[in-house]
């Protein structure tokens, strides 16, 4: 059965997942936000260990990534090649676009757009990292912004 909506029972599971990866990798401890395609929060989870600004952190990236249609790799691409007009983005949205790594589309099998997880706590590219766990951990797809390989 393909999944056409994203949960709060999957996205909790998502999240629970990107963290338990973040203690496997020894990584810094990180805030995971999962919202749906509306750009609706269905699960934001902290380590206990993270600061406070992470989930707000972690929640931009992927509000960035619903709002554009891109994964953040791509929106980091794109802000540090139109930097005004990135500039104008965070205007609109009050500073809630984190155009960087660790901001992952979650996907179906058959590429329908369900959400986007945004991930802050460590580096971007450890963020990254343990999004694409957590979305592999619930059978799902990542879109990170770059090309599949």
């Amino acid at each position: 059965m393909t999944i056409t909506t994203l949960d709060l029972k999957t996205a909790t599971q998502l999240a629970n997942a990107a963290i338990a990866a973040s203690h496997e990798l020894g990584v810094k401890p990180l805030a995971v936000a999962v919202l749906d395609a509306a750009g609706h929060p269905l699960a934001v989870l902290r380590d206990e260990q993270a600061s406070f600004l992470r989930p707000k952190i972690a929640t931009g990236k992927a509000r960035g990534c619903l709002g554009m249609g891109f994964g953040g790799r791509e929106l980091a691409r794109r802000a540090q090649a139109m930097p005004a007009f990135f500039d104008a983005i965070n205007s609109l949205t009050d500073g809630e676009v984190i155009p960087v790594a660790g901001g992952v589309l979650i996907r179906n099998s058959q590429g329908t757009l369900l959400g986007a997880v945004g991930i802050s706590g460590d580096t971007s590219d450890n963020d990254e990292r343990c999004a694409l766990q957590g979305i592999s951990a619930v059978g799902l797809v990542a879109d990170t912004g770059d090309a599949q390989a």
